[in-house]
């Protein structure tokens, strides 16, 4: 349990060091010079060590005093900014959510339109984020792939992440069967190269390997699958609208569960402002839909 100390007194005592006297220290805070030095003279007893040397007309700071006033200060403007934000955060029309790249490209930003039809006065603002940075607290929300395990965040499942191998409409014309990728240009990510061996593994295709260009981000290894240079390993969502579209082809039923889900993640503080109230919603509907 935290133990405080005379915190009316402690504010007595920041704003008479800080001001240098009792009396500009009791307009600053509304009361009377002598309720100034009555709580200083509390706050010394309840610490056991002087804070002031009283002088004819002036105060100084001791040792103790000088050292206790410069921290104190320090955590009095911070309290005034975290308050600031706090305050403003009931408010706030703007949304800011961290996402990865590929995500924001290739499912989000596709549906922004439809969030601002129905939320139109608040300003969205994406910033690079997902697995790949850690979490910026100037966020008021992230989308992130893994476990949810997550101790700082409330995290909320929206949809599961399967993989499977996809390729332009006419490069899927000439895949019959899984064994037919060992002729195949075959495209990895850079940093998901566990895909291509545990979906040959599920295929039963323990000899092929995957040697075909990298690249650092799924959208780009996609991008390349559809303009017909390979077959990718294409994750949900980032593939669902270019399946609709026809843009893309899984030529084989096999999918594989990458093990992890997406998530909303946030920070409890942020769960009543009004701009991700209104986006939680509607992600949440967003993903059931999807």
């Amino acid at each position: 349990m935290r133990k405080l100390p005379f915190l009316n007194g402690i504010r007595a005592f920041e704003a008479a060091a800080r001001a240098e006297g009792f009396a500009k220290a009791a307009t600053e805070l509304h009361v009377t010079p002598a309720a100034i030095s009555r709580m200083v003279q509390l706050l010394e007893q309840r610490l056991g060590v002087p804070l002031f040397e009283r002088k004819a007309n002036r105060l100084a700071l001791t040792a103790a005093g000088r050292a206790y006033q410069g921290g104190l200060t320090q955590i009095f403007d911070q309290l005034a900014n975290l308050t600031a934000q706090v305050t403003a955060m009931a408010g706030s029309r703007v949304l800011t959510v961290g996402v990865g790249p590929t995500f924001a490209t290739r499912w989000l930003i596709p549906r922004l339109a439809d969030f601002q039809r129905t939320e139109p006065e608040i300003e969205v603002r994406f910033a690079t984020g997902g697995a790949t940075l850690p979490y910026n607290d100037d966020w008021t929300c992230g989308i992130r792939l893994g476990d949810g395990d997550w101790p700082e965040f409330v995290a909320e499942q929206l949809f599961a992440a399967d993989f499977t191998p996809v390729c332009s409409p006419a490069l899927a014309k000439r895949l019959k069967t899984p064994d037919d990728l060992k002729d195949a240009t075959l495209l990895r990510v850079a940093h998901a190269a566990d895909e291509w061996p545990r979906w040959f593994k599920v295929a039963g295709l323990s000899k092929i390997r995957a040697k075909g260009p990298e690249f650092e981000y799924y959208g780009q290894a996609l991008q390349a699958a559809a303009d017909g240079v390979g077959v990718a390993i294409g994750i949900s969502p980032y593939i669902d609208d270019d399946l609709k579209a026809g843009r893309l082809v899984a030529p084989f039923a096999q999918s594989v569960s990458k093990g992890e889900h997406w998530y909303l993640i946030y920070r409890d503080v942020r769960k009543d402002e009004a701009a991700f109230v209104a986006f939680r919603a509607w992600i949440m509907r967003a993903a059931v839909e999807a």
